[in-house]
């Protein structure tokens, strides 16, 4: 391999390593020019700021976030071509020679390539420096400087991309959250064996537009760190239509593990209500303190909440997930309704977590139910509930409450 090309090999293969490509630019530039300092600036309300600084043993004379004001240093004056951007010795470039850092640093010899943004603004400058003069460095040490510098600008783009998405994303989820602009719909759970409409689970809906899943809003809030106060907000809409359903029929509302943990379900579930309000205690990762969670659902179910598990079946919904939380209601994932008249396997684990919820004195809800078969072969197993499009699909309170039984489940 040519001699540049294992040094910005071996560079990237320790940006690998620490995560920071432009760092270990810095460093193997520096030394390959056998200068003293090498930085990555970028250029702020008139001064360019440090943002890495690779200075083996000159720490107390350069630093991360140190600046100085763009008429002090070379940085405009190489953008506007009055220097160059390859300077052996500064005593031989008359405007250098006679800018006040160039002795104050002392600044012997100096390399720069300027930075853009994506939209081809100055972004700041990647630059090496020595206080001794290199009359060595030549074209060849500037196309080196270039290719390290390309490095940096694509690791800079990347990160100015990253900031952007997230500025975005954050923006789009509070606006959300202050203006509300979210629906919710009801899907009906049945017991399917008085054939009665018992409950009805709160499911959050997005206006935007484009339309946007429900997850995709969720995983965008998390992300840039409104996953709590967007899942109260929704919370909060949802349980204030408990007084809107008939006093026989129950509320269940969707909470994450971390939403629980907050310890702001006491001021947005009404108390006067628990009795009539299941909490689905949803997850897309592993529950990291079992005992925490318990702490803080115990008031309120010692205030009549019950507490559903969500996803039975499915993902980190296990056993042991089960076993650790105990649930009044376990909600068998989808993929084991899906097809269970036709496959044994699906019917063998259904009917072990029926067995697991009798002696546990917990009730099982069937999600996903489509097909008539499905709901038949359910019924037989003892399945105490189901909800699915074949018993009713999400929708508006005013038609999803009025939901009818459907034929098959009478039969």
């Amino acid at each position: 391999m040519h001699e540049f090309g294992t040094i910005v090999a071996s560079a990237q293969e320790r940006a690998t390593e620490t995560g920071d490509v432009i760092q270990e630019a810095l460093a193997t530039v520096r030394q390959h020019l056998g200068m003293e300092i090498a930085y990555f600036s970028e250029f702020v309300d008139g001064r360019s700021v440090f943002r890495r600084v690779d200075a083996p043993g000159l720490e107390q004379l350069v630093k991360v976030g140190d600046s100085h004001s763009l008429d002090d240093v070379y940085c405009n004056h190489i953008l506007k071509g009055r220097l160059p951007q390859l300077i052996p010795d500064t005593s031989r470039e008359p405007l250098a020679a006679s800018m006040p850092i160039t002795s104050a640093v002392p600044i012997g010899s100096h390399v720069s390539i300027p930075i853009h943004r994506p939209d081809g603004r100055p972004y700041g400058m990647f630059c090496c420096l020595s206080p001794k003069t290199s009359p060595s460095l030549n074209e060849r040490d500037l196309g080196v400087m270039r290719i390290f510098a390309g490095l940096a600008t694509k690791q800079l783009h990347g990160e100015i991309e990253r900031s952007t998405s997230h500025r975005h994303k954050r923006l789009a989820v509070e606006t959300i959250i202050e203006k509300s602009e979210f629906d919710i719909a009801f899907q009906p759970i049945f017991d399917l064996k008085a054939m009665e409409l018992v409950s009805m689970e709160a499911l959050c809906r997005f206006r935007t537009t484009p339309y946007r899943s429900p997850d995709q809003w969720f995983e965008d809030a998390a992300a840039v760190g409104l996953g709590i106060e967007l899942e109260l907000a929704a919370l909060r809409t949802a349980a204030d239509y408990i007084e809107r359903l008939p006093d026989d029929v129950s509320l269940s509302l969707n909470a994450s593990p971390e939403a629980i943990l907050g310890g702001a379900l006491h001021d947005v579930l009404d108390s006067r209500h628990l009795q009539r309000l299941v909490l689905e205690v949803t997850e897309h990762a592993q529950v990291a303190d079992y005992d925490a969670l318990h702490r803080a659902l115990e008031p309120l179910r010692r205030s009549g909440l019950r507490i559903a598990v969500d996803d039975a079946g499915a993902g980190y919904s296990g056993l042991q997930h089960i076993v650790q939380i105990r649930p009044d209601i376990i909600k068998m994932d989808m993929s084991l309704t899906r097809g269970i008249d036709g496959d044994a396997a699906r019917r063998a684990l259904a009917s072990a977590m029926i067995f697991y919820a009798r002696e546990t004195g917990a009730l099982i809800v069937a999600e996903g139910i489509e097909t008539e078969s499905e709901l038949r072969t359910l019924r037989l197993l003892g399945v105490a509930r189901g909800q699915g499009y074949l018993l009713g699909r999400p929708a508006p309170l005013a038609t999803g409450c009025g939901a009818a039984v459907p034929a098959a489940l009478s039969a």
